[in-house]
């Protein structure tokens, strides 16, 4: 019996080798989750037989450091969750490691080729569309015309008034004079001047020159100011938001100045400027922002993941599209789901079904962009637990050598 009982320790010891070194060898693999050998006794009714590895337990819920890689592309998650992947048999496996790329047949992949499953964009709006296989659109950007032009400045009370006629070939005529670039249907840019002449103490009259013809749809504007801040706009103040009270923290907002221009090849260029915020203080004329929306046309040049887990397509024309959103997945019992690789698992009866949600919402742990989560093995706990296996062994060893002693000394004795 005492050989028996020997030999179950020896080859226990052996199997809790074999983890500890599958731990070490993957000490540098990313994602990875650390494992340990569970002994449990064995027992014939009440008589022990030995000892055997009864359940190898690996440690989910410990996260890994991260290291910063500068890719775009990479991902670690800060917390809990698990990247979702679906492979050509429609199994779904869950992973820490987000090593992501853009393959050529136009979906996001990960390090194993795996289709990432996320959550679609839907066009114009923040709600997120349907779950499944993220598609990154390599193709040509259409062009989008510019519909409003947001100029927020202060005009300089400092400036004088003007009484000659406005004349923009003549700059005795205007105080300032601003160009902002807008873009018709056809994605064809456009240049919007505008020359800001102060024709009394608080009055300011803007003109309008598109590609440097006059607009006639609205050749000006005028803008009146009262203790520096906007009062009226072509004479007409500010919209109150609907029902009251209203809140302190309102901002009144004043119609745009719409203006309409026909362009050759493409339907009219019409827009609006929206002056709100500017004001009129003493000290130099500055512009805080001068931005039509609007773009040409443009190409497809990569992809990148934003902190939110949105997938953010870029374009020569500087524009970016989100794309759609990375899920993660999470479980009622994560220690329980089945391992298909290292790296890698599926959910089982007992990990429950996965929980989708994008990441920092819920339960859904955050990203850290340009970044990797590396293994949670601690190699000093694994080289103690090499050295205590190593004392087993030679124990048990030792117990082998001295039962076969016994017996040749019985044998020697008959």
């Amino acid at each position: 019996m005492s050989f028996d009982i020997a030999l179950s320790g020896i080859q226990s010891i052996n199997q809790q080798l074999t983890t500890s070194s599958n731990n070490i060898a993957n000490a540098g693999t990313y994602g990875f989750r650390s494992s340990r050998a569970n002994f449990s006794s064995m027992y014939a009714g009440d008589r022990a037989t030995g000892v055997e590895i009864g359940s190898t337990t690996q440690s989910m819920s410990v996260n890994g450091g991260v290291l910063n890689t500068g890719r775009t592309l990479d991902a670690a998650i800060d917390g809990r969750g698990y990247f979702v992947s679906r492979d050509a048999q429609n199994t779904l496996s869950y992973s820490r490691v987000g090593i992501f790329s853009a393959s050529s047949s136009g979906y996001l992949t990960d390090s194993n080729g795996k289709l990432v499953q996320g959550f679609a964009a839907v066009p114009g709006s923040t709600t997120l569309g349907t779950m499944g296989d993220l598609k990154i659109p390599t193709g040509q950007i259409a062009a989008k015309a510019s519909t409003e032009l947001t100029y927020t400045a202060n005009i300089s009370a400092d400036w004088s008034v003007k009484t000659v006629a406005f004349d923009k070939n003549d700059m005795t005529t205007y105080n300032n004079a601003k160009v902002s670039v807008l873009y018709d249907a056809l994605g064809t840019k456009h240049t919007l001047s505008q020359y800001f002449v102060k024709t009394a103490p608080n009055e300011i009259t803007v003109n309008y020159t598109l590609d440097d013809q006059p607009v006639t749809s609205t050749p000006s504007t005028k803008i009146v100011f009262e203790n520096g801040q906007l009062k009226t706009i072509n004479g007409a103040g500010p919209t109150n938001p609907p029902g009251t009270p209203v809140p302190s923290d309102y901002q009144p907002v004043y119609a745009n100045i719409a203006i309409s221009s026909p362009i050759a090849g493409a339907a009219p260029l019409a827009f609006g400027i929206n002056y709100n915020s500017t004001t009129q203080y003493a000290g130099e004329a500055t512009t805080s922002t001068n931005k039509a929306d609007g773009y040409a046309s443009g190409t497809y040049t990569g992809v990148e993941l934003a902190d939110d887990g949105s997938i953010v397509a870029k374009y020569t024309n500087g524009e970016t599209q989100s794309v759609g959103t990375i899920a993660l997945a999470n479980f009622a019992d994560e220690g329980a789901l089945k391992a298909v690789n290292d790296t890698s698992w599926i959910a089982s009866t007992g990990s429950g079904a996965p929980l989708y949600e994008r990441p920092g919402v819920g339960m859904a742990g955050k990203l850290a962009t340009s970044s990797l989560e590396q293994s949670n093995v601690d190699i000093t706990t694994e080289l103690v637990g090499l050295m205590t296996s190593q004392r087993n062994y030679q124990a048990n060893s030792k117990v082998l050598s001295t039962e076969n002693a016994m017996l040749q000394s019985l044998m020697q004795a008959l």
